[in-house]
């Protein structure tokens, strides 16, 4: 098997971790980086031993790169990753896919045009957690799936995040940020979704940031911060999801439940890739922890992007498409034009549910 060339375009906190587990794989060769800063770039390619650094567009440009890893802001994960398409790139992109539904659906449409493959994270559905929740259910330990609950309720990045200005924009929000996660997951453990509902609202119009280097600075915010849902999933299952930046109580709520004629399932945080995974079956007193069956239990970011280029290279499905974040996407909004209409809303996308991971067929490093 060849390699697949790799560029990554923005080179913030979050390019660390693919900077340093690209290379781990063995179809997935990293040859370029950039950023509009190109001392930034130049720092991370020294760094993590990337033969080139750039401006975005020489690494556009670049005949050497194969597929571009879009590690910037949301509101450039449109104009990046088209101009990558039109670039004859192929494009895997931080999550969300896009801001808006029409961007994204151009990507898609430009990626179809020219014969080229997009990606989105997340791609922790496919480490070990989510996927040893997923073999319970294939194999019938809670019977059918019945429904689902969700949270991630926190306080907000402003007490974090050396930047966090654009959390609370367009694009931003704990829905945005963290939903795809968590839909994400529930998408790869009960199937696409069939219609929503939800309820939004922005509980503190001004934030402040606390963390450094921008402490004292005010952010004005402009999409909602707490976001309330229910799911109806074309399986039959029925789900409701809270994705919160207002609660500076913390929470004891678990991430994700999974409930079954037969049994619950607790799925470990989708913003991860390990454990644990508890199982209480029907006639049982208590929850059991299960073995994980399968590898990838550490920060493997990277990994949607090698299934990818095990695509790419040999035919065949892969898993973190841009089909499942374009679904991922549309729910999302589709949230908010509920709580906006009062209506439910019916979603007009759909995708495969992920194919389950074989446990003898993990993804090999180099």
């Amino acid at each position: 098997m060849g390699k697949v060339r790799v560029g990554i375009i923005g080179c913030g906190t979050i390019s660390s971790i693919y900077m340093e587990n690209i290379p781990t794989f063995e179809n997935l060769e990293l040859v370029a980086c950039a950023d509009l800063d190109i001392d930034r770039a130049r720092a991370q390619a020294e760094k993590y031993q990337i033969p080139e650094a750039s401006t975005v567009k020489v690494l556009l440009e670049n005949p050497n790169v194969d597929l571009v890893i879009n590690l910037t802001i949301p509101k450039a994960h449109a104009e990046v990753a088209i101009e990558a398409l039109k670039n004859g790139k192929h494009v895997y992109g931080e999550k969300p896919l896009a801001v808006t539904r029409e961007e994204g659906k151009e990507i898609l449409a430009v990626a179809k045009e020219n014969g080229l493959f997009v990606g989105s994270a997340p791609d922790t559905f496919l480490g070990a957690g989510v996927q040893t929740a997923i073999d319970l259910i294939v194999k019938g330990e809670i019977g059918v799936p019945i429904g689902a609950s969700a949270f991630m309720i926190g306080r907000g990045p402003e007490h974090w995040h050396p930047d966090p200005i654009f959390y609370y924009k367009e694009g931003g929000g704990p829905m945005f940020d963290m939903g795809p996660y968590y839909l994400t997951a529930l998408i790869a453990l009960l199937g696409p979704i069939k219609r929503l509902s939800g309820s939004v609202g922005i509980s503190y119009p001004e934030r402040t940031i606390l963390s450094e280097p921008k402490a004292g600075t005010k952010i004005k915010v402009e999409t909602p911060t707490h976001i309330a849902g229910t799911l109806e999933f074309t399986s039959g299952a029925i789900g409701t999801i809270t994705t919160s930046f207002d609660a500076f109580g913390g929470t004891t709520l678990p991430p994700i439940e999974i409930y079954g004629s037969e049994g619950t399932i607790l799925v470990p945080d989708p913003n991860t890739f390990g454990g644990p995974v508890r199982l209480r079956k029907r006639d049982e007193k208590e929850f059991i922890d299960i073995e994980l069956t399968h590898n990838h239990d550490g920060n493997s970011r990277g990994i949607g992007v090698a299934d990818m280029a095990k695509a790419i290279l040999s035919g065949g499905l892969y898993r973190a498409n841009g089909e499942l974040a374009y679904h991922v996407l549309e729910a999302m909004h589709g949230f908010h034009d509920s709580s906006e209409k009062g209506l439910f809303y019916q979603m007009q996308s759909t995708c495969e549910r992920p194919e389950p991971l074989p446990v003898d067929n993990q993804f090999s490093h180099a």
